[in-house]
């Protein structure tokens, strides 16, 4: 395995799962007010799942995943601040339809907090659409799909 390939997580990797997922979206907590979602999942209920797949040795970003019966669920995708800027988030996006691909579903949905405005204008340019905005509890959010040819 190289430090470029993106793998499913194994039990020992639920630490850097959580440092880089903490490291991902805490600056977001000021900004929409209460800690975005990801920070609080159960990372180890997530890896033993097989739902985490990261890239990099040491870890520098991660998807979490969930496969339905119509499409797959990216629930939530992280790139370490000191990572930025290196391709990391374009190749888990890639890495997550073909995924779908793989699976035989024919999209990839996702939602992101109204108040991320960087998420608004990053996932159309991955060829995402708005379809819904909706509040769940105390989070603000805009639903995106992403139908697969």
């Amino acid at each position: 395995m190289t430090n470029d390939e993106i793998r499913p997580a194994r039990a020992a990797d639920a630490p850097a799962v959580k440092a880089v997922t903490d490291a991902a979206y805490r600056h977001y907590i000021e900004r929409i007010g209460v800690v975005p979602q990801p920070m609080e999942a159960d990372h180890v209920a997530d890896v033993v799942a097989g739902r985490v797949f990261v890239l990099g040795e040491p870890v520098t970003g991660l998807v979490v995943i969930d496969a339905h019966d119509d499409h797959l669920f990216l629930d939530s995708i992280a790139v370490h601040p000191d990572a930025h800027g290196n391709g990391v988030g374009r190749r888990l996006l890639e890495f997550v339809d073909a995924r779908a691909r793989a699976l035989g579903l024919p999209e990839v949905r996702l939602y992101t907090n109204a108040m991320m405005w960087e998420n608004q204008e990053i996932y159309p340019k991955f060829g995402y659409e708005a379809v819904e905005r909706r509040a769940d509890g105390p989070y603000d959010r805009i639903h995106y799909r992403k139908r697969l040819g």
